[in-house]
């Protein structure tokens, strides 16, 4: 039969494998950071090619193509290491996030034959590329979703909102070249372009509440004011719908390519300090981990008799009721029983947290859901509609979480078809 102390350490070890594999998901997040990142900037030099009909961005766009295999190749190597030992608690729903990815990424050649030849059109392109970005992204989601630690799932919650948000001024960046390529910006693409804008916002906003300071303070300062003037500036031109006049207007293009992608390798920066400060959270937890399992596994000198020694050399007849007091006072007893309270003390404290965590995430996803249907039915922008949402819920006493679900519930009884 096991004794205490053996399950005690087999816990523990438990613990350190789920943290490092952990942090080799959150490892696999930066070598996914890295390959959009490089993707995002071959779909804006892809738009203004196709655009263009193949005169702008030619050998930019092939730099850029190159630039992404070499990531590709270096991210799929990751997502085989993760994959050859995949945790049962999450490893079927991680394997499908990457399957889908990869069986894109193998179409991805394909796409850009297509694109070399000109047979796609620049939405068509863009479409593509944002579905295999979408991917990438999902495992992430997955990855925070799945992370067993607080701490851990908060810093990978803040890093999917920074990688969501980014994506969205890539997507800001692509649909910004189309338009100012052409010289000016239909109702769709202005109406696209004005909710990129809105979106990035609310996944900064949701960034920021869950990043740690040092990913915070790198928001602050690697953000140029000058740059950001500047791309607020053309995007009221493209909000106006004013059209080119001349060539050099024209080719606003390149200019506006310029400023967003010095905005989005901002962006890279903060990316990459949050990662940064992540991998660091991972070595702490793995650390703190280590010591407790060392500290379980050595156990304390003693000062005294055991128990059982003190009954045979003193001959006493002693009660079985007193030596089982006896042995839990004794030090070594008492060092397993603290760890084991501890550890079950941190265990709950860490489930609080996690449940506290996921479920903030899971009150958020219907409050934007909600959002969006008061949008479409009410003709709504999305602060009027979050403002609707709020005084709604407080007519009412309910909480945001609560009103979204009744609204959600209410439409899908109302779209059901009546007998």
């Amino acid at each position: 039969m096991a004794s205490g102390r053996t399950l005690l350490l087999t816990a523990l070890r438990f613990d350190i494998d789920n943290l490092r594999h952990l942090a080799a998901a959150c490892d696999m997040v930066g070598d996914i950071s890295r390959f959009i990142h490089v993707l995002q900037r071959e779909r804006g030099a892809s738009t203004i090619y196709l655009a263009s009909k193949g005169k702008q961005f030619a050998t930019r766009r092939t730099e850029f193509m190159a630039c992404s295999q070499q990531a590709e190749a270096l991210m799929r190597t990751r997502l085989e290491a993760l994959c050859e030992k995949p945790r049962p608690e999450a490893g079927a729903r991680l394997l499908r996030r990457i399957a889908t990815v990869w069986m894109a990424l193998d179409d991805l050649p394909r796409l850009r034959e297509a694109i070399d030849a000109r047979e796609l059109t620049p939405d068509g392109a863009t479409r593509a590329f944002n579905d295999i970005i979408g991917g990438l992204l999902a495992i992430v989601f997955e990855a925070a979703d799945t992370a067993a630690d607080p701490d851990i799932t908060r810093a990978l919650v803040a890093i999917f909102h920074l990688m969501q948000g980014k994506e969205l001024a890539g997507q800001e960046r692509a649909c910004g070249a189309f338009g100012f390529t052409y010289g000016r910006f239909d109702e769709p693409h202005r109406t696209l372009f004005e909710r990129l804008t809105q979106d990035q916002n609310r996944c900064f906003d949701i960034f920021l509440e869950f990043a740690g300071a040092n990913t915070r303070e790198s928001w602050h300062q690697s953000l140029c004011k000058q740059t950001l003037t500047y791309i607020e500036t053309l995007r009221e031109s493209a909000h106006r719908g004013e059209r080119a006049r001349s060539d050099s207007d024209a080719r606003m293009s390149e200019t506006w390519y310029a400023l967003a992608t010095q905005r989005i390798d901002g962006l890279k920066q903060v990316e990459d300090t949050a990662i940064l400060e992540l991998a660091a959270l991972c070595h702490v937890k793995i650390e703190a981990a280590q010591r407790a399992f060392d500290e379980a596994y050595t156990p304390r000198v003693r000062t005294q008799p055991a128990p059982c020694e003190q009954l045979l050399a003193l001959g006493e007849d002693r009660a079985l009721g007193d030596l089982t007091i006896s042995a839990l006072a004794s030090p070594l007893s008492r060092s397993l029983i603290e760890l084991t309270h501890a550890q079950s003390s941190r265990l709950q404290g860490l489930s609080d947290e996690l449940e506290n965590t996921r479920k903030a995430l899971r009150e958020r996803k219907l409050i934007e859901r909600a959002k969006g249907l008061i949008m479409a039915h009410q003709s709504m922008s999305e602060e009027q509609a979050y403002r609707f949402l709020r005084k709604t819920s407080m007519d009412q006493s309910k909480s945001m979480a609560s009103m979204a679900q009744s609204i959600l519930d209410l439409s899908s009884m109302l779209s059901r078809p009546t007998p």
